[in-house]
């Protein structure tokens, strides 16, 4: 096969480092770049405090151009190594790769322009190297399947919220009255979704007898509610167990994972795993 379609030599060891995590290596390299990841958000938390910016501006700038060239350096290495480079580049990750670093080199050419609040804001998107931290949660792919095994359920479920919302609304509205603060519906629906997901703000409140006593009622509903997606999920989470355990080989053509322990061949594009 052409090396074209097929990752040979040094790519290959390099991809299998930087994009799986079932080897020594590629689980060292997970590690450095977890720790890199944590250390560069907090780095961005404590420079928009302004006490510590003060007194440590320098060393957190030296920080942010250290871990920029290095998410830099791990950008490339990921465009280089990889087969399908345009399926990288567009992807979800790739774009937040290189959000995660663009803010800081854009300091450069907009570094005397202090009074361009946006530009300066555009250093915030930093923060998106969170994100990152997903590729290293091994429970993350079941979880994914889960939720979207679950999507009807759950639709189901929020219709079923939504609808109850804005009957209570309504029944509130026409009990207590704009007298009592509930000046409209979408206002007292408003009311009913604090108060049934138990948040209860306390910004309204009713004040008569059958308007306090549907307010409880709402209440011990929400407790069981807030219970509901929990099960759905966990139950598709159970069912997930019992099936064939996957790996954590990620197609070269496709970058997709999930494929079976004895998988040869991507079950989503074709193309041959390694």
């Amino acid at each position: 096969m052409e090396e074209k379609y097929r990752l040979t030599g040094l790519k290959l060891k390099i991809y299998e480092v930087i994009f799986e995590s079932d080897t020594p290596e590629g689980k060292y390299f997970d590690i450095v770049l977890l720790v890199s990841i944590i250390l560069s958000v907090t780095v961005v938390m404590l420079e928009s405090v302004q006490a510590i910016k003060i007194g440590w501006g320098n060393w957190l700038v030296g920080l942010e151009w250290f871990f920029t060239g290095l998410f830099t350096l791990e950008y490339l290495a990921r465009i280089w190594v990889v087969l399908n480079k345009r399926k990288y580049i567009f992807s979800f990750f790739g774009i937040v790769d290189l959000l995660s670093v663009l803010p800081t080199y854009l300091t450069i050419f907009f570094a005397g322009a202090q009074s361009l609040l946006v530009i300066r804001s555009l250093r915030l998107l930093r923060i998106f190297r969170i994100f990152k931290l997903a590729r290293f949660i091994g429970e993350s792919q079941n979880l994914t399947t889960a939720l979207k095994a679950s999507r009807y359920k759950i639709i189901v479920f929020l219709t079923t919220v939504i609808t109850a919302v804005i009957i209570f609304g309504t029944l509130i509205f026409l009990i207590e009255g704009p007298e009592n603060g509930f000046t409209s519906i979408p206002l007292s629906i408003y009311w009913a979704i604090v108060t049934m997901t138990t948040v209860g703000y306390g910004d309204i409140a009713p004040h008569t007898t059958l308007g306090q006593t549907l307010a409880s009622i709402i209440m011990i509903m929400g407790y069981g509610i807030i219970a509901v997606p929990t099960g759905i999920v966990s139950s598709e989470m159970i069912k997930l167990k019992t099936k064939e355990k996957i790996t954590t080989q990620v197609c070269p053509h496709c970058l997709k994972e999930g494929h079976d322990s004895d998988a040869i061949y991507c079950k989503y594009c074709g193309g041959e795993i390694n």
